[in-house]
């Protein structure tokens, strides 16, 4: 009878193996998930009528240290009313001068299904020939919306943000944080829709048919149709009647693998490239000064990236298996240090010349 025996040092050393393996396995499992579980649809997709709304008003800074407008009727005679309505005498249409305020518009987002007494957060940006707001308070202003109605109402210290040297690097603009109060009521009664529309952030007949089956399958029945690439629209189910937030909350947790058209976008200044994985050359002959290249088809399934040398070049020839593609090209005339516009003008004429299968974009 054999017995073989494995002192404690080493059987910590092969545990320390195996526990390494496991979590190699389990974070190559949990990538490969990542990569093929999607993306949720409430990343993928907004639901129409729930978004953010636009306030503006025009307001008054006052309390600058001699920043504010020095020749700006408008704030002058802004002054002069406003003096009149805090029972000063002042004549009617009176001009009143000062530096230390300056006349400035006010901005804010009003949220979706935003209630009464909610803080949001407001911009505001000088309009005359203020130097600065810092140190300056934001007079009460009423923000309106596109409808003319006033839903919110501002007011508080501008604060310019972070310094450079101790100096802002636009002290004509500040924000005041939670600086204006909602003072109506934003209601759409979502919870009683009988039905409502999903718009694609990204508009794609494929996607849009993958999130029109998963729903479906989700609520077990054909609730979901896809009007077009961008439009998915959903009818209530009777079980949700009345309660169309707990389905929203069901179905926009739905995971969905998203498409899209093949695309390279190429920065002219850097020569930086960025493409989809499946963006693929078809066989095509490229001259461009010293430098030519050459993408072949081949009996086999593989196609041959050939670099003839020029002059003053010197390269070797590359395979690649399968079809050549945007990246193992990128990744040659990177390697032959070709400018970037050079780089430009050849992926011009690739495209050109109908052997890029994808959109080009410059920027």
């Amino acid at each position: 009878m054999r017995v073989s025996y494995m002192n404690t040092k080493s059987k910590l050393h092969v545990k320390s193996i195996a526990a390494a393996v496991v979590g190699f396995l389990a974070l190559c499992g949990a990538s490969h998930a990542t990569t093929t579980v999607g993306a949720r649809l409430k990343d993928i997709a907004a639901v129409k009528g729930v978004r953010e709304n636009i306030l503006i008003g025009y307001g008054i800074v006052v309390g600058l240290k001699g920043t504010g407008d020095s020749s700006t009727d408008v704030t002058a005679k802004s002054l002069g009313r406003l003096f009149g309505k805090l029972g000063l005498d002042v004549e009617k249409n009176a001009a009143v001068k000062s530096k230390n305020a300056a006349a400035v518009i006010v901005t804010a987002k009003l949220p979706a299904f935003a209630r009464s007494g909610t803080l949001i957060d407001v911009t505001v940006s000088s309009i005359g020939d203020a130097a600065s707001l810092e140190g300056g308070t934001l007079l009460v202003t009423p923000l309106r919306a596109g409808d003319q109605q006033v839903y919110a109402v501002a007011q508080g210290q501008v604060t310019l943000g972070a310094l450079t040297d101790g100096k802002a690097a636009f002290p004509t603009v500040g924000r005041i944080v939670s600086g204006a109060s909602v003072e109506k009521d934003v209601d759409t009664n979502f919870a009683g829709k009988k039905s409502f529309r999903l718009s694609l952030n990204n508009p794609d007949f494929t996607t849009a048919a993958r999130a029109v089956s998963l729903v479906n399958s989700e609520l077990g029945g054909k609730f979901a149709t896809a009007r077009d690439s961008a439009t998915v629209d959903i009818v209530v189910p009777f079980n949700y009647d009345g309660n169309t937030v707990e389905l929203m909350a069901r179905i926009e947790n739905i995971r969905v693998v998203t498409d899209s058209k093949a695309k390279v976008v190429l920065n002219e200044r850097t020569g930086t490239v960025v493409m989809g994985d499946r963006v693929s050359i078809a066989p095509v002959a490229i001259s461009h000064g010293d430098l030519s290249i050459q993408v072949k088809g081949q009996s086999k399934p593989e196609r041959l990236l050939e670099v003839k040398p020029g002059p003053r070049l010197d390269a070797e020839r590359g395979l690649i298996n399968g079809n050549a593609t945007v990246a193992d090209l990128v990744k040659l005339l990177n390697t032959l240090g070709v400018a970037p516009k050079d780089m430009t003008a050849i992926f011009q004429t690739i495209k050109a010349t109908g052997a890029l299968q994808a959109e080009l974009e410059f920027i």
